[in-house]
């Protein structure tokens, strides 16, 4: 079977995009697809595989299958791509409503390369800082703020959960190395109070204006940049009156920038987003 897509980025987090609008086929297995060609070996390569799907409430509609093949609520960088591929395709302007499974979300084109969006920002929503809301079993209302977090034979974390639609747990200090936050970042995702699993963030504040940040997502691993990831950490640290708004995060990949006001305001989050080729994937053996 022959499968079209174009594969595009967020400072490196990268995701393959197959258009769908003319109605998903129920039939398909796309967890399975996206653990065969998400393979950086074997297949094309990418942190997942995003669905563009008709929605009757909003410009696209986004399904999003990490590498592993499970779904995801949401992303940030996929979700900026998203709007380029929108809008560089004339199916939608500069200020889009995208439908995911965290709910309707509002992206808009603020720069242009020639004629195509390059600079996306995001309104997230409202961060959610109820322990509940991060999955953590037997959380509630109250937030999961600097709360202990054991790993055997690894220690005891301070960390912080906030939900953006899918879950954060976020570790300031100096900001883990690469090989550190994969051992980490691994156990972490798998530990026994979060059941549904989770994303874990390493951050190390620089200034009340930048964060150093280094990024394991749950089903994708280690990866170059992370939107939700990067809403989640500048929120949490405005919280703690680590940092104020607006706040620079530096990850692996390049810069996001975030601006919340606090409270029940949305999060806006802004970075760049790059199409790097179009293709056809043959398996016959899939289905």
């Amino acid at each position: 079977m022959e499968w079209l897509f174009e594969k595009l980025h967020g400072l490196g987090n990268d995701y393959l995009y197959f258009d769908v609008r003319s109605g998903e086929d129920e039939a398909n297995n796309w967890p399975d697809l996206a653990r065969h060609i998400c393979d950086r070996h074997f297949g094309v390569g990418a942190d997942g595989i995003i669905l563009i799907g008709h929605s009757e409430r909003a410009d696209a509609r986004m399904t999003i299958y990490n590498a592993d093949g499970s779904r995801s609520e949401m992303c940030g960088n996929g979700l900026r791509a998203l709007a380029k591929w929108l809008y560089d395709r004339g199916l939608a302007g500069v200020e889009q409503v995208i439908e995911t499974d965290a709910g309707l979300l509002y992206p808009q084109v603020v720069e242009l390369q020639g004629d195509k969006a390059y600079r996306i920002r995001v309104n997230m929503g409202p961060p959610r800082f109820a322990a509940k809301d991060s999955g953590l079993v037997g959380g509630g209302d109250h937030p999961f703020l600097n709360e202990e977090v054991s790993l055997e034979n690894e220690g005891v974390f301070q960390a912080c959960l906030v939900s953006m639609g899918n879950p954060h747990l976020i570790i300031f200090g100096s900001r883990w190395d690469e090989a550190t936050m994969a051992r980490l970042g691994a156990k972490l995702e798998h530990h026994p109070r979060f059941p549904s699993r989770i994303n874990v963030h390493s951050v190390e504040v620089v200034d009340r204006h930048r964060l150093a940040v280094r990024h394991w997502e749950r089903g994708a691993g280690l990866t170059l940049a992370c939107g939700t990831g990067a809403a989640a950490c500048a929120a949490a640290a405005i919280r703690l009156d680590l940092a104020v708004s607006p706040v620079s995060l530096a990850v692996p990949g390049g810069v996001l920038q975030v601006e919340w006001s606090e409270g029940d305001s949305p999060v806006y989050l802004t970075g760049p987003a790059q199409e790097v080729f179009s293709g056809r994937y043959l398996w016959p053996s899939l289905f």
